[in-house]
């Protein structure tokens, strides 16, 4: 006897999930969405305090997955998720003003988060001013995987470079950085 599908489902790995994607299995998408949606939710959160913002780069994330289940069998489906959530969020918060800047307008005055906090303490410090001296590339990687916490795999993915090249180019970002605060 055979399991129910949504248990056959809800046992499956992730990797599973994304291979029956291929196949347009509906009941993998809502099993994905059920495991992953309330993470990514909260995450790109973080980023943007408008809660139609946020559900509108989800359901994008998703459907993205939809039409294109692309995830290549390398590291965790996870991360190939947040790669697609975060550039979806930043598509609905162009045109791209500071990080800073389009959270405090998205927040009330007493809803600063420790995340803006710190954010704001960094942007008005020399710190701030180095990290403006960089290059829009430097800068975008240093985003990518300091402030955003991206491994340089998923910076790659999200940047849309090679992981070799995010390497180099957070080598050179440092050393910049390392001179500017001299």
């Amino acid at each position: 006897m055979h399991p129910p599908p949504e248990d056959r489902l809800a046992s499956a790995t992730d990797a599973e999930l994304v291979a029956a994607l291929r196949d347009a299995d509906r009941g993998a998408l809502r099993e994905l969405f059920v495991r992953h949606e309330p993470w990514l939710a909260a995450r790109l959160s973080r980023r943007c305090a408008d809660p139609a913002i946020v559900d509108e780069a989800v359901q994008d994330t998703f459907v993205a997955v939809w039409r294109k289940p692309a995830w290549r069998g390398e590291g965790e489906v996870a991360a190939w998720l947040w790669g697609i959530a975060i550039r979806s969020l930043l598509h609905h918060l162009k045109p791209r003003a500071s990080v800073v800047e389009r959270l405090s307008r998205l927040r009330e005055p007493d809803a600063t988060s420790a995340e803006e906090q710190v954010l704001a303490r960094v942007e008005h410090s020399d710190v701030g001013a180095a990290l403006h001296s960089l290059s829009p590339e430097l800068r975008a990687v240093v985003q990518a995987t300091v402030i955003d916490g991206l491994t340089t795999r998923e910076a790659a993915t999200l940047l849309g470079i090679p992981s070799g090249t995010v390497k180099s180019r957070m080598s050179r970002a440092r050393s910049e950085l390392r001179e500017a605060l001299l």
